[in-house]
């Protein structure tokens, strides 16, 4: 597989099966990711593995605990302007009317939403935390990192969803994967085999023309 057929085969899969990920080819992807580019070579991710049993124990445990958390960051800015917003916004559209969800069913989109707790069923995930003394261009080594890990892995033949909806619930995942106070949890990722019946997994987000967001000068 080449790298552009990587990119466009990786999606955010919202429907997995239950089929097991090896812990070795984990293993391998994780180290593999660690090649991706870093200012400095600081190398600031820190991840946390869940996977089979572990996993188990992990939905058994934020069973328990509170919902939603406030957020340590803002997930998207506030008051979002044009054409970010509708980027957005559309995105969202396109996937409750693959899973024929009206706009005005609040109830069932936030079921949908709540999916995300269970990682839409993923035998597996990692999450990736910064350390607190990072700033702005370690978080984007970090994306780098999970953009390499996610490449691998869609060529490894599974497939993934990044989940920023982990920072609703920092303090629970912190304290079950056991995360010191000077680490900040960026987002999860769940792993796994997309359902090949699912619709939602049919998704493809659409992309903005080049030439509205590039300019040679």
């Amino acid at each position: 597989m080449s790298v552009r057929d990587a990119v466009y085969r990786r999606i955010s899969v919202r429907d997995f099966l239950p089929d097991p990920v090896d812990d070795g080819l984990l293993r391998t992807l994780l180290t593999d990711a660690s090649y991706a580019p870093s200012g400095g070579n600081v190398q600031p991710w820190r991840i946390y593995v869940v996977n089979g049993e572990s996993m188990t124990r992990l939905r058994e445990f934020l069973a328990t605990q509170p919902p939603v958390e406030e957020p340590e960051y803002d997930m998207y800015p506030k008051g979002l302007t044009e054409p970010y917003r509708t980027n957005r916004f559309a995105i969202g559209e396109q996937m409750y009317a693959l899973l024929g969800i009206a706009r005005e069913d609040k109830a069932a989109r936030l079921g949908q939403f709540a999916k995300n707790g269970d990682f839409f069923g993923a035998p597996a995930a990692i999450f990736c935390f910064l350390d607190r003394q990072m700033v702005e261009p370690q978080w984007s080594d970090a994306g780098m990192f999970l953009q390499t890990f996610m490449l691998l892995a869609a060529e490894a033949g599974l497939s993934t969803c990044p989940q920023e909806y982990w920072s609703l619930r920092h303090a629970a995942v912190s304290a079950f994967v056991g995360a010191p106070e000077n680490e900040m949890l960026f987002c999860g990722v769940a792993i796994g085999h997309a359902n090949p019946d699912a619709a939602v997994n049919t998704l493809r987000s659409e992309r903005m023309p080049l030439e509205e967001w590039a300019r040679f000068v």
